[in-house]
């Protein structure tokens, strides 16, 4: 079999042994060799001890231990909640997910500017940037094909979407150079729009003819086991990943 590099590079970054963790755990501390050397999984309680103790995911950990009915289950769990539209996600919620995110504040859209009709904006991402959070901020390109069939699309002409990406940059200028808040564009295909905090997203799937806010949302939950919330954090990823740093 083969050694589970990740849980032994888990263990390293926490200064923890294997038989550390086999005495917390009140296991045999060949077992908790054997997770280690030869890759065999623990049972699913276990698991779900060993990822908390360690702050990662038992998917992370153990890719394959999860099967996929399992995994189709818990993803039901990760959907907290569906809105008919975006605009009807209640704005204590909006607040909640930002003034708690610790970790990540991730955002892939077009434009977005209706976030910016909360109080502080800017400040509050300066604050979280300088506690450690990562801050990515991912707008359309102004120039690309995609916005401009976008734009046409949601009937408002080929250029207005342009005009407000220059509008919502303008906006997050002043974060350009705070460290800790990266400014991106990008040039895909927008299927979704994106907002995550920490563990807690909202994915906006975009309509055909429909605006944004028009769109629905779903309120997704990251849990260990599930395949939903990654799939979309994953997305969020790939579209980063090309994306070309703001020039202003």
């Amino acid at each position: 079999m083969v050694a589970n590099e990740r849980l032994r590079d888990a263990l390293h970054r926490l200064g923890m042994t294997t038989a550390a963790l086999a005495e917390e755990l009140k296991v045999d501390p060949k077992t908790a060799e054997r997770w280690v050397a030869t890759g065999r999984p623990p049972y699913a309680r276990t698991r779900q001890a060993i990822a908390a103790k360690l702050g990662e995911s038992e998917r992370y950990l153990w890719p394959d231990a999860v099967g996929k009915e399992r995994r189709e289950q818990v993803s039901e769990s990760e959907l907290l909640h569906v809105y008919p539209h975006r605009s009807s996600v209640p704005f204590d919620l909006w607040d909640r997910l930002l003034d708690q995110a610790t970790e990540h504040v991730d955002m892939l859209v077009y434009v977005g500017m209706f976030m910016t009709e909360k109080p502080n904006l800017l400040g509050t991402l300066r604050e979280k940037a300088a506690s450690g959070a990562r801050v990515r901020l991912a707008f359309g390109d102004r120039d690309c094909s995609a916005v401009m069939q976008r734009s046409l699309d949601e009937g408002i002409g080929e250029h207005t979407i342009s005009a407000k990406i220059d509008q919502a940059l303008a906006f997050f200028r002043p974060l350009s150079d705070v460290p800790g808040i990266e400014i991106r564009t990008h040039g895909t295909v927008l299927y979704n729009s994106l907002y995550r905090f920490d563990e807690e997203m909202i994915v906006n799937p975009h309509v055909y003819g429909k605006l944004a806010s028009h769109a629905p949302a779903l309120h997704l939950r990251r849990l260990d086991s599930g395949d939903l919330f990654n799939t979309y954090a994953d997305s969020f990823d790939a579209v980063w990943s090309a994306a070309a740093s703001h020039t202003w």
